[in-house]
């Protein structure tokens, strides 16, 4: 039965294999990535569901008994990125029959994104950290090409800036794994749970805890090692943008979750104070650069990094309130930050631009798309009763429980500049009349074929009512996230589960 925990791997790996058959014939690689897309996502929910019901399960590669072979685990952490995964995965699909052009899927783009979603769903899935390095590079390796596709000079300019940066990341994280083979003789996330308490010298354990912080925080755009971010999300199409928006910094944020409550928790007074200094920190660079910023994608891509910071700051709080909610806070933002990456993307399609200072009268146009603006806009600067409210509100009690005022204070306070920014967005984009100059050289919705039209808004509804059922009826979303949190906060139960024999 624990073999379905491969298929979020296997499945996104046939569906690209697959595509290749019919490089040609990009009509029939559009049916087979939507399909692919949809299958990748009922699997996801199916497995959600049997996590939840039965608790942590695994997978051994081979019959190889834990700690010597690869293996998959999945706990609800690990069914949460795979869900959230999924889901973005079939919007994506969708939103790149309306907007990717033919030229990027000439040249793979459809293989190329099941292959990234593989090595996103490798990585939540992978019980080691060997593996876990492994699915990084396929995850740095499709994307870059992702990144690249098309060879504009900003897109080129943006890819090497993104993979070198990354490179660095996976240096620091295969030296760390290097360091922690040889004090440990092993890999095994649990195994290492298991046997890192019980290593004399407890300064190399922080030394170590903070290669990864470092390595895992690239990856993740923390405080100072974000400024890849900016530099090249805004470079590709929307379609890219989006889902990298959504997932890839968030592979970061899982594995720095994974890391501190399962394996460096045996001197969290220092390692995760440090981890809330650096929140905090996150919190405001991102939100004052996007402040400064007068480009659509590129405030949001600022926007990234500030939405990160609550995030580790529930990570850093160590408690079950603070831990539930980052976990609330990665579903709700991944929901929110691609939808918002999608509608950029729409005003792209419509106006020619994203640029602030062209932009104007959308409202007035296209009132349907302004709506669906301020859902994930006024979500993410944490308006109730939609989902950021509640996500923020999690986050904030649990620093208040914990005492963290100053955490509190940084934390309400780039919550008013996250939603001055979304009001600045609605000014010059939906409200503000358009110069005559800008208006007389843009396109119209009215010139976008009908079913362009319909596979760039109904990915952009889907986020919108998943983003507005969180934030009306949130209680099954926290009762899961409490769950989460018991099970990272008590890692025998983890350990237990993945050392008790092949299956």
């Amino acid at each position: 039965m624990n073999s379905i925990l491969a298929m979020p791997v296997v499945f996104p790996l046939f569906t690209g294999i697959i595509m290749l058959f019919f490089w040609k014939h990009r009509s029939i690689q559009r049916i087979i990535n939507v399909i692919g897309s949809t299958v990748t996502l009922a699997l996801a929910i199916y497995l959600t569901w049997y996590i939840k019901t039965s608790g942590i399960q695994c997978l051994y590669i081979g019959a190889w008994k834990a700690p010597f072979g690869i293996i998959f685990t999945a706990d609800l952490l690990t069914m949460t990125m795979i869900l959230v995964s999924g889901i973005i995965g079939f919007a994506t699909a969708l939103y790149s029959l309306g907007t990717m052009d033919e030229t990027r899927e000439h040249f793979g783009y459809y293989p190329l994104l099941q292959i990234m979603i593989m090595g996103i769903n490798g990585s939540f899935m992978t019980g080691d950290l060997f593996n876990m390095f492994v699915w990084f590079e396929v995850l740095l390796i499709s994307s870059f090409s992702l990144v690249a596709l098309g060879g504009e000079r900003s897109q080129l300019e943006g890819a090497i800036k993104y993979v070198i940066l990354n490179l660095l990341s996976s240096s620091l994280f295969v030296v760390g794994v290097g360091i922690l083979y040889g004090i440990t003789g092993g890999l095994n996330m649990a195994d290492l749970a298991r046997k890192i308490p019980m290593l004399p010298n407890k300064g190399i354990v922080n030394v170590m805890a903070m290669f990864f912080l470092v390595s895992f925080g690239i990856k993740a755009a923390i405080f100072p090692l974000f400024f890849w971010l900016p530099a090249s999300y805004h470079t590709p199409p929307a379609a890219v943008s989006a889902i990298f928006a959504g997932m890839l910094t968030k592979v970061g944020v899982y594995a720095l979750f994974r890391v501190f409550t399962l394996i460096f928790v045996t001197d969290v007074a220092f390692t995760h104070t440090i981890i809330i200094i650096i929140a905090m920190l996150t919190m405001l660079s991102g939100v004052l650069g996007a402040a400064s910023q007068m480009e659509f994608r590129r405030i949001l891509s600022f926007h990234i990094i500030s939405q990160i910071g609550y995030m580790i700051l529930g990570l850093g709080l160590m408690t079950p309130l603070g831990i539930a909610g980052g976990v609330f806070y990665i579903f709700h933002h991944i929901i929110v930050k691609t939808n918002l990456f999608f509608v950029s993307g729409v005003v792209s399609e419509l106006k020619g631009t994203y640029l602030l200072k062209k932009l104007g009268g959308v409202l007035k146009l296209y009132p349907l798309l302004g709506l669906l603006f301020l859902i994930p806009a006024l979500s993410l600067g944490g308006v109730p009763p939609l989902s950021g409210f509640w996500a923020k509100y999690t986050v904030a009690v649990a620093a208040v429980e914990k005492s963290e005022y100053l955490a509190l204070a940084v934390s309400l306070f780039v919550g008013l500049l996250t939603l001055f920014s979304m009001i600045k967005i609605w000014n010059e984009v939906f409200w503000k009349e358009q110069k005559a100059e800008y208006a007389a050289e843009q396109q119209t919705l009215r010139q976008l074929p009908k079913f362009k039209i319909a596979m760039m808004f109904a990915p952009i509804i889907l986020l919108a009512a998943i983003t507005l059922f969180i934030g009306l009826y949130p209680e099954p979303f926290f009762d899961y996230a409490n769950e989460a949190a018991h099970q990272l906060l008590n890692p025998s139960v983890y350990i237990n589960a993945v050392l008790g024999g092949a299956q």
